[in-house]
């Protein structure tokens, strides 16, 4: 018996680096997706708001709030487009970061959903203010933890299941 090897043991566990195209590009459009659609449902189906909206006060962040609403059409897909942007640069930040951290790639489920709430927080904390929207209050509890629960569930989980599945997990003993 190899000297690396406890008797009894369960075999070690080697983690390859995730695919980056799959990760990125697969990840990225998942997220993407699943968050259109949680935006559609939740702030327009359960809160009311405008379908065009929606997607203009994603090209706030780059116009500010003034003119992305009057922009009609042309800014609600602009605004698509940079949320599938945002979707792919989370993605991207969870290639790296996975390929760093193979406890990532081991353990999707958890993984994914811690990095779906720090994605979450990163955006409202960070990116939103830094952009032409500027500062925000914070959301009444209710939104803000469906907010939370969304992105978990609909944008960390996503990327780390397919990055996961992507670096085809293998044994060894």
């Amino acid at each position: 018996m190899s000297e690396n090897v406890v008797e009894g043991a369960a075999p070690a566990l080697s983690v390859q680096r995730p695919n980056a195209f799959d990760t990125i590009f697969f990840g990225g459009f998942a997220i993407g997706i699943l968050d259109m659609l949680f935006a559609f449902t939740f702030y327009w189906l359960i809160l009311g708001v405008k379908p065009l909206q929606i997607f203009q006060s994603v090209a706030a962040g780059v116009l500010g709030r003034t003119e992305a609403y009057a922009g009609g059409v042309k800014t609600f897909v602009l605004g698509l487009f940079l949320h599938f942007v945002v979707a792919t640069c989370i993605a991207t930040v969870y290639y790296l970061v996975s390929s760093r951290l193979p406890l990532l790639i081991a353990h999707p489920v958890p993984s994914g959903l811690i990095y779906g709430i720090i994605a979450c927080l990163g955006m409202k904390f960070i990116v939103v203010p830094l952009s032409a929207i500027g500062r925000r209050p914070v959301p009444r509890p209710s939104i803000f933890i469906t907010e939370l629960i969304g992105h978990a569930f609909l944008v960390g989980l996503p990327v780390a299941l397919v990055a996961s599945r992507s670096a085809k997990l293998k044994k060894y003993s």
